[in-house]
């Protein structure tokens, strides 16, 4: 997967992670993807509202050592 910027809000409690991948989004062309780092347990079901609600593709996510880590594709 070809990502063209990562996001650490790692350490960042709602609704920061959110508002960081928003303007990160901005910062990104159409059909990009952005790689989300998080701990807050609440940005799985936040960024996938988030995606849902703005056209954006959730394309994966996993969780590693406490890291949840999302890749988010901009809506084209």
């Amino acid at each position: 997967m070809q990502v063209s910027k990562v996001l650490d809000a790692k350490g960042l409690a709602c609704p920061m992670p959110i508002v960081k991948t928003k303007k990160a989004m901005g910062e990104i062309e159409s059909g990009e993807v952005l790689e989300i780092h998080a701990t807050d347990k609440g940005a799985k079901s936040d960024l996938t509202a988030w995606a849902k609600s703005g056209g954006h593709t959730l394309l994966d996510s996993t969780e590693e050592d406490g890291v949840l880590k999302f890749w988010m594709e901009k809506a084209k």
